[in-house]
């Protein structure tokens, strides 16, 4: 089971690594998508999910079995979904409102509306207020 986790991982992780370099904007947030939940997989592969003892505590025990499953990878998994859905909620408003506001979603057209830097600006610098 280990070996298919493994293999589930690294192609969720080349495909959101894939995503990610796309010149796209809303394929760059699926591919940001993709990653984090590729990235809660390895934290759930490390809790030990090929055990089928559950984490709970017996009434006559203080400690958990020995054989049981980590569930502080579960708990970080379970709020690192929830953080990630909230980013990517935040992220897709973001793109959707810059998007409209230039008309396009090409990323590389978004560094057209920046202004230039020419040499010769460097006059144009703040004055330095010198302490009394």
């Amino acid at each position: 089971m280990s070996l298919w986790l493994i293999l589930v991982i690294s192609v969720t992780v080349s495909a959101g690594t894939l995503l990610l370099f796309s010149r796209e904007l809303f394929r760059i947030i699926m591919g940001l998508a993709v990653l984090s939940m590729a990235v809660n997989l390895i934290v759930f592969l490390a809790g030990r999910p090929q055990t089928l003892v559950p984490p709970i505590i017996e009434s006559a025990s203080i400690a958990l079995p020995s054989e049981a499953a980590n569930p502080l990878s579960q708990a970080l998994v379970l709020t690192a979904i929830v953080i990630s859905f909230a980013l990517l909620c935040f992220s897709l408003v973001l793109a959707a409102v810059a998007a409209h506001q230039r008309k396009t979603t090409d990323v590389s057209r978004f560094q057209d509306s920046e202004p230039q830097q020419n040499p010769s600006d460097s006059d144009n610098k703040p004055p330095i207020v010198e302490a009394e």
